[in-house]
């Protein structure tokens, strides 16, 4: 009896250690910061984790607001997304080795910089202009994404100071997703619901958020 009570105690201590391990297991995380003086934004941080959190960062004009808020935008993108960014940084060797194409006649489209964290890997590289399929398409996806996010900072703003504004992004909005150059809508997703859901917006403005949510598939 006195070992069946051992080895159960035994059993129970290692699952709980198991456990406590798999709790505590380091989590991942890409981080695209892109710098281009002179252009809006001219400055942006895109951080996505394997956790779920992922969050934004920009200088980017506010509606009239003088002052940028620079207040970190927390949002969640689509499974899919999130999987197609940690896959190609993993093709990208986690951006070790060269990156840059190294081409000085290329013109400057902003200094690119990709970073990747996990308990094995902190790793990073800047670029104007990449050779690599996989950085290639890490990009498009994670600027596009920042088109998304920066009609989302502008969205919550106009929705709380100036509501009549709200439809000329929205309309910009569809027409960049008929033209594929809108990035994952499901970032935005709650707050083009509240938009939806507002009985003080306009009736074609809702109608807007409406269609965009379900392109989201919200």
């Amino acid at each position: 009896m006195v070992k069946i009570v051992i080895r159960t105690g035994m059993f129970l201590l290692l699952a709980c250690l198991a456990a406590s391990v798999a709790d505590g297991a380091p989590s991942a995380m890409v981080q695209f910061k892109f710098d281009f003086p002179g252009s809006n934004p001219a400055h942006y941080e895109i951080t996505v984790q394997n956790d779920g959190h992922d969050y934004y960062t920009s200088n980017g004009d506010l509606g009239n607001s003088t002052s940028p808020d620079s207040t970190p935008f927390e949002f969640s993108i689509s499974e899919k997304t999130r999987h197609d960014i940690f896959e190609f940084a993993k093709k990208a060797n986690y951006f070790t080795g060269k990156v840059d194409s190294g081409n000085t006649k290329l013109a400057n489209t902003g200094a690119k910089t990709l970073i990747y964290k996990d308990g094995a890997h902190d790793t990073s590289a800047t670029y104007n202009y990449s050779l690599d399929p996989s950085v290639q398409q890490i990009t498009n996806i994670l600027q596009n994404l920042s088109t998304v996010l920066e009609y989302g900072r502008r969205l919550t703003w106009f929705h709380k100071y100036q509501k009549l504004a709200l439809d000329d992004d929205l309309k910009q909005m569809e027409e960049r997703q008929r033209s594929n150059t809108l990035g994952d809508l499901q970032a935005i997703a709650p707050l083009l619901k509240q938009i939806a859901d507002d009985p003080s917006v306009m009736r074609m403005t809702r109608a807007r958020a409406l269609r965009l949510l379900a392109v989201a598939g919200k």
